[in-house]
Formats: structure tokens, C-alpha cells, sequence
């Protein structure tokens, strides 16, 4: 799991230009699959036959792209005016450096000169427009010869194994989630399923939506991260959620509230298997589990989470144990799924 994690965050993949993502995952899970397919939205959509027919009933899903930036505007002096791809706090931005467009352009992320910010400007938080890629061009022709508008930035981010068995790395916001689905896909499975890569969820469960209606599932295991927020300074019932803990169990967010028969399957799963769980103590968040949970005449739906420090910065934090004890409880849960269904 830890290198199929780290390969997957290594890949560019912000919301609309998941490509280099999704062919990866394709290409690996391919041998493994009866049927692959990609849809119009651009979910990669793999259907894998198990011990029992169930067809398209049941669904696992979790999403391949990342929150980034995309260019807006090219200054007369060759500088790239952005915006937001999904939900990211400025306040990380200051000095990071990122990768633009397909040719993955190496830059930096600046803002006006600290001898130059007036007082009042030294208080607040910069605004998006404030902002600005630096690739090293010397004019906009410059820069238009190596982007173009339209073009995405990814940030430029190593991932790392450091203290007490803990991840550093860009995305996993949820190649987690895709790397659990990958490693299911090679093993004999209890049931029939249909894993969807989805797309575009950091910028509103789009993939999943249009998946939900394509693949008609009775029910859906959405494989996700969610925050981490065992910060100094923070009140107990902030906190959410801790790395090394466990799978985080969600009984409901901000999106979607879980089915109570599947929550309180996959706790007593977890407590009979010995495997470390927790729920979130603060209601935050959403995820695919909403697009899928609200399509059609309705979904029954679960989801298993793995608890992130800092999602959508450029360097998230887990914990390295969390990781097979997600593997362990899901493939625990399409067992006893082919029982129900």
C-alpha cells in the first residue's frame, strides 16, 4: 500500500486533468478487470466479476484528482494570474512552488516584496489576485511559449516517510482511497463490483454524480480522507478525527448521512477484526458518498475514511498504519456485502 501511495501523489491530477492519473490506474488494473471503461466526464469506471453475481448493484468509489490552480491571466511581464481549482486556503500559498500545464513548467508561487507591504497590508491574509506563478519568463510572449490560459498548476511537492511513521505528500486527498481500490482489484472478491476513479469532486462530486446515474448501484463504499484537525490550541471536539487512530467511520457530514445498517457494520467489523476505528468527532466536510447517496430513487451508502492533516495544501500528513487497516476493514465489508446482496 505505502508505495502504491506514494507512486499515485507523485502524478499530477488537478480536477479536469486527471489523464495522468487515470492512466496509470488503468494501466495497472487492466490484467485484473472483466470490464474498463471511461465515461464522458472522464471516471474510470472498472467492473471486476466475484464469487457471487450481483452485477452493477454495488459500488466503491473514490476520486483521482486534486485541488490546484489554473491560469487565468498572462501579465505583460510574464507572470501567471490564477484561480482556485477546488478549495484551497491562501494562506498556504506564499512561496510554494508548483508544476504548470501538461509540459509541467517548473514555478513559484509570489506576491509583492515584504519591504514593500504597507502595515495595513501586513495584518490580512493576500487576495487570490494578489498573487502570482512565477516560471522565470521575462515577458508574456516568453511565458505564453511555455502555457497557455486554461492551463493547470499543480504543487510541486516530494513525498516523504518521517517521525514516528508519518506521510508527507501533495494528493492524498484521495489516492489513498484510489491505492485501497487498486490492491482490492487484485485479489478474488466475495461479490461483484463496479470501483469508480471519479473526477472533478474536489470541484463538486461531478464524476461521481454522473457515475451514480451510469452505473445504477443499490449501494456505494466511498473510500475517502477526511481533516485531521489534532492541532495545538485546538478543543478536544475539534479535533475531528487523529492519524494513526484508524479507518475513520463517518455517521454523517456536511453532504450525506451514512446508511445506519452499513455504519454499524463496518464498527462491529472493525471490533471484531481487532482493527482500530473512529468516527468524527466534528461535523465537517463532504464527499462523493452525497452524489451517489441523492441519485435516482436513492443510494445506500458508507464511508471509510483515513484521517489527514492539512488537506488541500501542498503537503498533507497521514499515518502510515492507517493505510492496510483501511485495506483490511473494506475488503472486510464487500465480504459481508456479498452476504446482503
Amino acid at each position: 500500500m505505502l508505495n502504491l501511495v506514494k507512486e499515485l501523489c507523485a502524478l499530477s491530477g488537478v480536477s479536469s486533468f486527471e489523464e495522468p492519473v487515470r492512466d496509470f490506474i488503468r494501466q495497472r488494473v487492466a490484467p485484473y478487470a472483466d470490464e474498463v471503461r471511461v465515461d464522458a466526464l472522464g471516471n474510470l469506471i472498472v467492473f471486476k466479476k466475484g464469487k457471487k453475481n450481483t452485477g452493477s448493484r454495488f459500488v466503491v468509489c473514490a476520486h483521482m484528482d486534486e485541488v490546484g490552480l489554473m491560469v487565468r491571466r498572462i501579465t505583460p511581464e510574464g507572470y501567471l494570474k490564477v484561480t482556485t481549482v477546488g478549495g484551497i486556503d491562501r494562506r498556504v500559498l506564499i512561496g510554494k512552488p508548483v508544476k504548470v500545464g501538461p509540459n509541467q513548467v517548473p514555478g513559484v508561487i509570489g506576491l509583492k516584496a515584504y519591504h514593500l507591504v504597507s502595515d495595513e497590508e501586513e495584518k490580512r491574509v493576500p487576495k487570490l489576485e494578489d498573487l502570482y506563478i512565477d516560471i522565470g519568463a521575462g515577458s508574456k510572449a516568453e511565458a505564453e511559449a511555455m502555457v497557455s490560459l486554461g492551463d493547470c498548476a499543480v504543487f510541486d511537492s516530494d513525498c516523504v516517510e518521517f517521525g514516528q511513521g508519518m506521510l508527507k505528500a501533495k494528493a492524498l486527498d484521495d489516492r489513498i482511497g484510489c491505492a485501497v481500490m487498486m490492491k482490492l482489484l487484485e485479489e478474488e472478491l466475495p461479490l461483484d463490483v463496479t470501483f469508480v476513479f471519479a473526477v472533478q469532486e474536489e470541484v463538486g462530486n461531478r464524476g461521481a454524480f454522473g457515475a451514480a446515474f451510469s452505473v445504477k448501484p443499490e449501494a456505494a463504499l466511498v473510500l475517502e480522507t477526511t481533516t485531521a484537525a489534532d492541532l495545538p490550541g485546538m478543543e478536544d471536539y475539534q479535533k475531528v478525527c487523529l492519524p494513526g487512530k484508524g479507518p475513520v467511520v463517518p455517521f454523517m457530514d456536511m453532504g450525506s448521512i451514512a446508511d445506519r445498517e452499513y455504519y454499524r457494520l463496518l464498527r462491529d467489523l472493525a471490533r471484531k477484526n481487532g482493527i482500530p476505528w473512529q468516527t468524527k468527532h466534528y461535523l465537517s466536510g463532504g464527499n462523493d458518498a452525497a452524489a451517489f447517496q441523492r441519485s435516482r430513487a436513492g443510494v445506500r451508502t458508507a464511508t471509510i475514511a483515513a484521517a489527514v492533516r492539512y488537506l488541500h495544501a501542498p503537503a498533507s500528513v497521514c499515518a502510515i498504519r492507517d493505510l492496510e487497516d483501511i485495506l483490511k476493514l473494506s475488503r472486510l465489508f464487500l465480504g459481508a456485502m456479498a452476504e446482503g446482496l
